[in-house]
């Protein structure tokens, strides 16, 4: 396994009933002799959308007993996530030089945040990603990627393709491979999601989208990475089996690798 590499990356997101959203990433990179932490906090509130970044080292979230915590002061930002379903996890890619591992700790949260000052209460996904191999050489060329939560419902999918490929599905715990995933919607074997009312929360390159807010990545990471497309948006979803159905709020995103 390659040792000269190991990144944790932290996904937490809190979405209210109203649709304002709040998006954290938290994040240490272990490469060579270079360490390098990261945290970026995306708000939407009402049309307007803020993102607001840092490379200043702060502990990664903690995740004790089903609950998570985490507080970033140069982002005014602290929070909890407390867990409402059981978490699932895989190894989404594995070579010689190392793996991608996938931690969904919480598929469907409770979650309480303070941003700015500002309080929000609503439903909250939590997830970490490990890489033991540089992500600029991962076989891939585009990855879907989703979180759906309602009252009944948890669904998460993860579709990677490329020389490497990869999809799967999480509906309330049971894995499922899926039929056919899209912008607009997700299909499993008698499961289906729609999702409309698309609101885009970010879109671009790296460079253009996260850059200007940390130039100093650009000195410290190989710039092949900051040409990576990403296009992201909370939409209203709604989920149907055989059995019912359910209404609630997705974040989902593709992202493209120009490599």
């Amino acid at each position: 396994m390659n040792s000269t590499l190991l990144l944790t990356k932290w996904y937490l997101d809190c979405v209210t009933e109203d649709g304002d959203a709040v998006i954290l990433y938290a994040a240490e990179l272990q490469w060579r002799q270079l360490r390098v932490c990261f945290n970026s906090v995306l708000q939407k509130s009402g049309e307007v959308v803020t993102t607001r970044s840092t490379l200043r080292d702060f502990p990664l979230p903690s995740n004790s007993g089903g609950r998570i915590a985490i507080e970033v002061p140069p982002l005014g930002i602290s929070g909890t996530w407390e867990a409402d379903s059981a978490p699932v996890s895989r190894t989404v890619f594995e070579c010689a030089e190392g793996s991608v591992h996938w931690d969904c700790v919480q598929p469907r949260s409770r979650a309480q945040l303070c941003v700015g000052g500002q309080s929000l209460v609503g439903r909250g996904y939590a997830e970490c990603l490990t890489l033991t191999v540089p992500p600029w050489q991962l076989p891939i060329r585009q990855l879907r990627w989703g979180r759906f939560i309602s009252a009944q419902d948890s669904l998460t999918w993860v579709d990677w393709q490329g020389p490497f490929a990869n999809s799967f599905a999480y509906h309330n715990g049971t894995a499922y491979s899926p039929e056919l995933v899209s912008d607009s919607g997700l299909v499993l074997p008698g499961i289906s999601l729609d999702l409309s009312d698309s609101f885009q929360l970010r879109g671009g390159k790296l460079r253009k989208t996260i850059l200007p807010d940390v130039p100093a990545l650009a000195k410290l990471l190989p710039n092949i990475l900051f040409g990576i497309e990403e296009y992201k948006w909370l939409s209203r979803g709604h989920c149907h089996t055989s059995g019912q159905s359910s209404s609630g709020w997705a974040i989902h995103e593709v992202v493209h690798w120009n490599w």
